[in-house]
């Protein structure tokens, strides 16, 4: 939002004359403290006539997002407002034929109010495994994580992810939580991906018991599958899987479930729409499907195809524009 010279001088008269304190009269007005300060900076230096709008040159003013794709960037929140702006731009590139910025996006819907705070969860690159896979099928991450199911008691949820696409490979959700559940996990994987030309995925664990078993040991070795384990107390080895599930369980355990088909299904909802729609900012803001699948590559033409074609369109528009004036 724009404030006129007279506002922001209004302002500043309401903050020097509150009893409340900058901070929480700024809060009230709902005015971002750096946002003041450099008003106030403004106004010491040069009085009143310092917090007159600079206006910008008309070169810079090419690219501007028309209306129309700007409410159009409003409509896409509100139906989707589970989506962080980097989603929605990518949503909106994908689908509405034009191009636009998650910048972009963030400033239409904060202007009109529709930004809400984002959920961060961070993990320093130094404690992610060191050895990057390189393409699909060539290492699993597996691992189980628990449910309370009431009036059953718990069950364990298996799962096998691709590490370099993030794509769910298989899921099963568990009686028990021993080395035959983990084993038939990967059996059940191994028929999914159906052959491996480039050998058999390597297979990456925790150091949980039904892991170190030896029958599943045994498993490993005639199958010809490499099996590592992360480092003791270390979860961040695994840290594709562990963000995985931790995505997962903030949705899926809003709920109770009192019979076990009934998380299934709440399972599947989520894992189809983690596989399919959820864009990963670690993919290029592909979903993992499109990584996994091969379709990455020509998504990522046809991105760079509309970026440059909306750039072309709105050049053209401005041109259009300066003859008229």
């Amino acid at each position: 939002m724009r404030f006129s010279q007279k506002e922001k001088y209004e302002i500043i008269q309401i903050v020097e004359g509150s009893e409340l304190g900058v901070n929480r009269t700024l809060k009230e007005l709902g005015i971002h403290k750096s946002t003041f300060y450099n008003w106030y900076s403004l106004y010491v230096d040069a009085g009143f006539d310092g917090l007159a709008s600079k206006k910008r040159s008309a070169e810079s003013q090419w690219n501007r997002i028309p209306e129309q794709q700007r409410q159009k960037v409003v409509e896409y929140a509100l139906d989707w407002p589970e989506l962080s702006p980097r989603e929605l731009a990518t949503r909106i590139t994908d689908t509405q034929g034009f191009f636009i910025s998650e910048s972009s996006v963030y400033r239409i819907l904060k202007c009109r109010g529709l930004i809400t705070s984002p959920a961060y969860m961070v993990m320093k690159a130094e404690d992610e495994f060191k050895d990057k896979t390189i393409r699909v099928n060539e290492m699993w991450q597996t691992d189980f994580t628990y449910f309370k199911i009431i009036g059953w008691g718990w069950y364990y949820l298996s799962t096998v992810l691709d590490d370099y696409s993030r794509y769910i490979v298989t899921w099963e959700l568990c009686k028990n939580m021993g080395s035959e559940d983990a084993q038939r996990s990967i059996e059940t994987a191994l028929k999914h991906t159906k052959t491996h030309r480039k050998g058999m995925p390597r297979v990456l664990s925790d150091n949980g018991s039904c892991y170190i078993a030896n029958d599943l040991k045994e498993y490993f070795q005639d199958k010809g599958i490499a099996h590592v384990r992360g480092a003791v107390r270390h979860p961040q080895t695994q840290g594709k899987i562990e963000r995985y599930h931790r995505s997962m369980k903030n949705v899926v355990k809003l709920e109770n479930y009192y019979y076990p088909e009934d998380l299934k299904i709440r399972l599947e909802e989520f894992i189809d729409f983690y596989n399919n729609e959820r864009y990963h900012e670690s993919l290029n803001n592909l979903t993992p499907a499109d990584v996994y699948f091969g379709r990455d590559k020509e998504i990522l033409r046809k991105r760079e195809f509309t970026k440059q074609k909306t750039i072309k369109m709105r050049r053209k528009l401005y041109e259009e524009q300066k003859l008229k004036l």
